[in-house]
């Protein structure tokens, strides 16, 4: 979500990259709520942060403590960025519960793109 944010809201000065520390799949409630935003990420794939080992990077920005703990260094005088969220796939409950929870994460990444970019 926070790629998707990044792009619609500020593509024209920042590339962003999304990968995870232990990918998956791509959430279908995060799916959902960001499409109910007009955002669609239903193309997207998870992929894992070693695709990206290698590569020089002007920010790396973790969103979730597990990432930040496990995510690998990348040199190069890249500047950390870290703020944490819960994580979507950690949400229970009802169908309902689920999506209001991920809807919740949406917009606090959301706002929070909005005042750090």
């Amino acid at each position: 979500m926070a790629e998707a944010f990044l792009k619609a809201l500020f593509g024209d000065r920042y590339e962003a990259y999304s990968a995870g520390t232990s990918p998956t799949e791509v959430n279908p409630y995060a799916i959902k709520a960001m499409q109910e935003v007009g955002i669609d990420i239903s193309g997207h794939r998870s992929k894992g942060v070693e695709e990206f080992l290698g590569q020089r990077f002007d920010q790396i920005v973790t969103v979730c403590d597990n990432a930040k703990e496990a995510c690998p260094f990348f040199p190069d005088g890249a500047n950390h960025i870290h703020k944490s969220f819960q994580d979507p796939s950690m949400c229970k409950g009802s169908e309902q519960e689920i999506l209001d929870c991920v809807r919740r994460i949406r917009d606090e990444i959301k706002d929070w793109i909005i005042q750090s970019f």
